[in-house]
Parts: structure tokens; C-alpha cells; sequence
């Protein structure tokens, strides 16, 4: 399975609804609706034939760096 999203990409950040939170995760609630570009992406692959894409996005209001599931973004058509 290819990556949705290429680096360079313009992203809109959208958390999946519900989402259970481990201790270790921080929310993106601030970064909701926002737009970034995706600056770099890797792979995991928890099980043999399973393969799920990470990214980096750099937001485009402040520059923060957020790392996001790609189930938690969508194209931004301008």
C-alpha cells in the first residue's frame, strides 16, 4: 500500500472523533480544521501485512511540527 499524501502536500488536520487516549498521547484539538504541509512520512508495520503511514506536518499559521495518523488527515483542496 502507497502513502495518501506526498511531502510537500498541503493537509487539513482532522482527529478522528472518539478517539481513546493513552497517557502517552497529546490531543490535536488545537490543530483541528487547521492547514499544514506534510514536510516527511514513515511507515510502521505493527503485523506481517499491515503497513500504517505516519506524517509530520508543518502548520502553516505557526510552523509547529505535529505528528499525525493518516486517518487524522485530509487533502486540502484550494
Amino acid at each position: 500500500m502507497a502513502p495518501k499524501y506526498k511531502i510537500g502536500q498541503k493537509v487539513v488536520v482532522t482527529p478522528v472523533k472518539n478517539q481513546r487516549l493513552s497517557p502517552r498521547d497529546s490531543g490535536l484539538e488545537p490543530y483541528a480544521g487547521r492547514i499544514g504541509e506534510v514536510i516527511h512520512f514513515y511507515w510502521i508495520s505493527p503485523t506481517r501485512g499491515e503497513v500504517f503511514y505516519i506524517y509530520t506536518v508543518r502548520m502553516e499559521t505557526d510552523s509547529k511540527e505535529v505528528v499525525v495518523h493518516e486517518d487524522e488527515l485530509e487533502s486540502c483542496v484550494a
